[in-house]
């Protein structure tokens, strides 16, 4: 054994070394894929080979479950190595540059990888451990059964990437039609297993620091669905899920089974209720004590009145920005202002008249003794993510809080209203009268009135662009620049190597996304379940019977995973312990009633027109186009076309969307593709469930189909909701853009696609990838340095926007990407391409960022590792 092992580590520190002395010095560490395949072989063949031939006793049970997942897993791993190396040869050709390597392809790889090396740990673990007396082999047994399954899923996802490389024209991350594959990974997704991503494998492929969070907020959703529409109160459902949540904190199967059934089966109803709990007054005020402590801090509700603004082409002319109307009719638009300091304007009676009695207060004294800072020359304004369905500014308030005083700059978020009760485009008209209200009284905010830019997360990145190409339409300025954090730039259906990620994303999954992506739209139907009525006496009775019961199944697994804890390796550990918390939360916006008075039929909106003016336009021709649609909104305010009139939305052509073009290849690059891309299985005798996997492999399927809404609606191709559709004119004259996208998001290729459209018009962008972080890891900031990171990166790029002078006209033909500052946790590297030669002769898989890599004191280790942390991985 001990031979074995040097041999391994030999191996390693050969694979090793000779990338150290690659060119790309600031390069992530490759490894040879031989090499991790070979280490899982060596220790699952090691222990499948002790414990066969142990004694039977007591533990035989457990010792066979043992001996068959090393089986199965070595059977999974055989048939992934091929292909791992076959994407690791190609996945460099979709990245946006040579400096930025991230793509779905990238991703999954990655993310397979993460789940090899977990495994290994976990099985050097055993093989340390297995004659302790404190060894238990069932729950080991347990471990090792969950990964298998995961990697039997990953091997599933992986076959469907090679169909969407054989589907796909050269480049493309995206199926470009909802039939076809798209409706194949839909049909697939509501049949597979997903429980053991949400169980004892929970977060596996993120950051160590991450995991216990991700690891609570799983455990909170699966006790809160207990008692969703039990009781009428929130914060009563919140305190019941308490008490009953111990035994999905002990029992991970039960846990990933109740997580599974409920993100496939409760409506976006739930996930509103779910979100709300922290936005209640006691988790909300305990969160705003460990926030950054600002002077001002005001919700403010503006009325929707009419008002004019010059025409950014001739300031001389005047445009009229009509209030918000389309589906609820008119009503206030919500805003929130923060600012760390006391600013000119901020105190004015105007300003005071706005504000609604739930905002937060100046926490200074307006007498005569108070100082007040003057305007700031720079202004933030910030679009809330939350899927188009949840979320307030309120929730996102420590950044925020955090932003203002860092850039010494007020922020202005925008509260808009929600889907399904108001849907598209709803949020877009209240987000754009926001924009040219904070414009035309920017003396109220603190704020001189020159440097303005938009910043928005998740569906707030995707608000911060349309808002953007409304402006153009107008006619009005523009912003200086916008940030975007992870975005949402394309709404539809269409499959991409990193959607296929949501089978496993605890924060993002299919089903829900898909639940919140038709609520916007308006497709999602609004039908409330009957309330169970239960009466306190009774629901307590019942609760204290539960907890009981509960306490008593779960105590058995709870004492062996407590004697497993204090041997088992930090990997383990970084899986497996939890703490309860939850950084979601969607209040209902206040003072946003509908309008009963009005026919959903006969209310109006004005962003189909607005798409009328810009199909056919040349870039030169924007700002006129724009003027002259914003005058005839101003003079025939009630002539606008219903949104709900689908036929008069212009979807973009081919030829305006210039990356659907396919170009021509090298014939060496097609061959490699050739090599890794598979084609459909063929022989398909059943027409209605056609077969995708090969003969020989079947994913796990789950017990209870997923309720998934297979309806889509042409609405979703509109360029003001997925602007990865919108054509290159409206793409042109867009302000400088700054996209910061996370590698393991199932959004990620909506970014690498967006960011490639803009810079093939010419248009300023700049993309970042952080390693190892969720989807909305803004929302979660405070809970771990590498978040907290990430959000000063996003900061920094606003500042970047607030400094940068004005671009020359070359920057508009092509920018060059800067380097962000070397952060640990930053995909943010500086190497030349690999030639074909070089893409030949070397398999490499990327060890910085996602691996599993453990220090001696527990911490994660950050890009790029060390050799010694590499050695500990597979030596």
């Amino acid at each position: 054994m001990a031979s074995a092992k040097k041999a391994g580590s030999g191996v390693l520190e050969k694979a090793v070394n000779r990338r150290r002395s690659s060119k790309h010095k600031e390069g992530p560490i490759a490894m040879d894929t031989k090499a991790v395949f070979t280490a899982l072989y060596d220790v699952c063949q090691e222990n499948a080979n002790f414990f066969s031939g142990a004694s039977k006793g007591q533990a035989g049970d457990a010792v066979q479950r043992l001996v068959d997942a090393m089986t199965t897993i070595q059977e999974h791993a055989r048939s992934l190595e091929p292909v791992i190396s076959g994407f690791a040869a190609i996945y460099h050709h979709f990245d946006f540059d040579p400096h930025i390597p991230a793509n779905g392809y990238r991703s999954l790889v990655k993310v397979v990888r993460c789940c090899l090396l977990h495994i290994i740990h976990k099985g050097r673990y055993i093989t340390s451990n297995r004659r302790s007396i404190f060894f238990r082999a069932s729950h080991n047994a347990a471990e090792m059964e969950a990964y298998c399954s995961a990697l039997c899923q990953l091997r599933a996802l992986l076959y469907l990437a090679q169909r969407l490389l054989h589907d796909n024209s050269h480049g493309n991350l995206f199926f470009q039609e909802e039939s076809g594959l798209s409706q194949s990974f839909l049909r697939e997704y509501t049949s597979m297993h997903k429980g053991c991503f949400y169980g004892r494998c929970v977060g596996f492929q993120f950051t160590p620091a991450i995991r216990p969070c991700l690891q609570s907020i799983v455990i909170s959703l699966v006790a809160f669905g207990d008692y969703y529409k039990k009781l009428q109160s929130g914060i009563g459902v919140a305190a019941s899920s308490f008490l009953t949540s111990g035994k999905y904190a002990i029992d991970p199967e039960l846990r990933g089974q109740e997580y599974e059934r409920i993100t496939q089966n409760l409506d976006v109803h739930f996930w509103k209720a779910f979100w709300n709990v922290t936005e209640t007054e006691l988790l909300s005020s305990l969160v705003s004590m460990t926030a950054t402590q600002v002077k001002v801090n005001r919700a403010l509700s503006v009325p929707p009145l009419p008002f004019d603004l010059p025409l950014a082409a001739d300031p001389t002319h005047m445009v009229t920005v009509s209030p918000p109307a389309a589906h609820i009719g008119l009503g206030p638009v919500q805003m929130r202002l923060i600012s760390y300091e006391l600013r000119e304007g901020q105190d004015s009676e105007k300003l005071l008249a706005l504000c609604r009695s739930e905002g937060g207060t100046i926490s200074l004294s307006l007498g005569l003794w108070t100082t007040r800072s003057p305007p700031s020359p720079w202004l933030v304004l910030h679009f809330h993510g939350g899927g188009f369905v949840a979320q307030t500014s309120k929730s996102h308030e420590p950044y925020l809080r955090s932003w203002s005083q860092d850039l010494n700059a007020p922020v202005l978020s925008v509260d808009y209203s929600l889907a399904p009760e108001a849907p598209f485009p709803r949020a877009l008209e209240e987000c754009f009268y926001a924009y040219c209200w904070a414009i035309k009284n920017h003396n109220l905010l603190g704020w001189t009135g020159e440097r303005v830019c938009l910043a928005g997360d998740s569906a707030g990145g995707n608000l911060c662009v349309t808002v953007s190409m409304r402006a153009a339409a107008h006619g009005v300025r523009m912003p200086d620049g916008i940030v975007a954090a992870y975005p949402a730039t394309l709404l539809t259906v269409y499959a991409s190597p990193s959607r296929l990620l949501t089978l496993m994303d605890p924060l993002l999954p299919l089903s829900v996304l898909a639940r919140c992506l038709s609520a916007y739209a308006g497709t999602d139907p609004q039908v409330e379940k009957q309330v169970e009525k239960v009466s306190t006496f009774s629901m307590v009775r019942r609760d204290t019977a539960l907890l009981l019961r509960d306490f008593k199944q779960g105590a058995s697994n709870w004492i062996n995973s407590l004697l497993d804890r204090g041997s088992a390796d930090s990997v383990r550990k970084s899986v497996s312990e939890v703490s309860l918390t939850s950084p979601h939360a969607d209040p209902p916006v206040s003072g946003k009633a509908s309008v009963n008075s009005l026919e959903k039929g006969s209310l109006k909106s004005q962003t189909c027109q607005d798409l009328g003016t810009h199909t056919n336009s040349c870039a030169s021709d924007v700002q006129k186009n724009g003027s002259q649609t914003a005058n005839h909104l101003s003079t025939t305010p009630d002539n606008h076309n219903s949104i709900l009139d689908i036929t008069l939305t212009p979807e973009s052509k081919p030829e305006d969307v210039s990356f659907f073009l396919c170009k021509e290849v090298d014939s060496s690059v097609s061959e490699s593709f050739s090599s890794v891309a598979i084609p459909p299985p063929g022989g398909e005798e059943d027409s209605e469930k056609p077969r995708e996997f090969p003969e020989g492999f079947e994913p796990l399927r789950s017990e209870q189909l997923a309720e998934m809404n297979m309806q889509s609606s042409p609405i979703v191709r509109n360029p003001y909701m997925s602007p990865l559709l919108a054509p290159d004119s409206m793409l042109k004259g867009l302000p400088p853009i700054h996209i910061v996208a996370c590698h393991l998001d199932p959004m990620l290729d909506d970014s690498v696609m967006f960011a490639k459209r803009l810079r093939n018009v010419g248009q300023p962008v700049t993309l970042c990838v952080v390693d190892d972080l969720p989807h909305g890891f803004l929302s979660l900031s405070q809970l771990s340095r590498e978040t907290r990171e990430a959000a000063n990166l996003c900061m920094e790029r606003i500042r970047d926007v607030f400094t940068m002078k004005d671009p020359p006209p070359e920057m508009r033909k092509h920018r060059k990407l800067e380097r962000t500052n070397q952060k640990p946790s930053v995909t943010k590297r500086d190497h030349t391409p690999p030639s074909q030669e070089a893409v030949q002769k070397e398999e490499g898989l990327f060890v910085g960022g996602g691996a599993p890599v453990v220090d001696e004191e527990g911490l994660a280790g950050f890009y790029p590792p060390t050799t010694s942390e590499a050695e500990k991985i597979l030596a």
